[in-house]
């Protein structure tokens, strides 16, 4: 997406193997071209973990209120329930988007610790595994294909050998894909889980509870709908398991911190390139959206 101005913004994506889908979203490359001091400024919706390499860009963001804080080179943002607010300098970055799947099989760290956070992923333990990977980005002279091959041969070494993966969480993942699902009873009764299990093991691997997951997903389904087709409006986007225009505002404001108004009339350069090339790679536009694909034995 370019402006007459020659600011632009571009994302590409790129699928993990196979063996991968049931732990990983997708790859995905964001660059911003624009004149020294340039800014790009937008809103993440709710999403799954993200693992973000920057390879140059100055990078401030916050989940939910507050003021912008810089990120690390190499931050991991755990789950998230509230937009995050970011602004970049020009240049590009690398994300990987984790499954909740891959969190649990890949890290020794609960979700619900942190859930709505970013932290640097070479100062914690947790994510010493991918440092490596961390720093070869670092080092390496930005060509796209030569940089997608770096994190696929060091992902596909990370799941080189069968991970302890919990087949529960992969049952959770797809029924919350569901939109025919909308009650955390049904939910309980489709995995054939205690509710108290599912709470505790949606806490670990989901970072919250069911009934806000739950929620989460209402909304952005009706989210990922206007981003598609904003000729929409919200009436014609919201989906159909909202009772009325006022609960689906509701649940805006919570989960983006403003009305949906007044998100209608912000420029979202980066969402509005994400959610069209997401969409046209992964066949969902929004990454907690994306359906897990089942584990391959052997």
């Amino acid at each position: 997406m370019q402006s007459r101005s020659g600011r632009s913004v571009a994302v590409r994506f790129a699928l993990p193997e196979p063996r991968l889908r049931p732990y990983v979203t997708t790859y995905y490359r964001t660059e911003f071209v624009g004149a020294p001091g340039d800014t790009c400024e937008d809103y993440l919706h709710p999403e799954w973990a993200n693992l973000r390499f920057l390879a140059g860009p100055r990078a401030e963001a916050v989940i939910g209120p507050g003021a912008l804080h810089p990120c690390p080179a190499f931050a991991v943002t755990g789950p998230t329930s509230l937009a995050t607010r970011f602004r970049i300098g020009a240049g590009y970055s690398w994300g990987i988007g984790l499954l909740p799947l891959g969190w649990a099989s890949l890290l020794r760290a609960d979700a619900g610790d942190y859930a709505d956070r970013f932290v640097d992923g070479r100062a914690d333990p947790a994510f010493a595994a991918l440092v490596p990977l961390a720093d070869a980005l670092a080092g390496s002279a930005g060509d796209h294909a030569a940089d997608l091959a770096l994190i696929e041969a060091h992902m596909a070494s990370l799941f080189a050998h069968p991970l302890a993966a919990d087949p529960a969480i992969l049952a959770i993942n797809d029924a919350l894909v569901d939109p025919e699902l909308t009650t955390v009873a049904q939910l309980a009764d489709r995995i054939g889980m205690q509710p108290r299990s599912l709470e505790r093991l949606a806490r670990r691997a989901f970072g919250f509870p069911p009934k806000l997951l739950l929620r989460r997903q209402r909304f952005l389904r009706s989210l990922e709908r206007f981003m598609l087709d904003p000729s929409l409006k919200w009436l014609g986007a919201l989906d159909y398991h909202y009772h009325d225009q006022s609960h689906f505002v509701r649940d805006f404001k919570q989960f983006m911190g403003m009305s949906p108004s007044a998100y209608a009339k912000l420029e979202k350069p980066l969402l509005t390139a994400a959610t069209r090339a997401r969409m046209a790679i992964a066949g969902a536009a929004m990454q907690a959206l994306h359906r897990p694909q089942p584990i391959v034995a052997g």
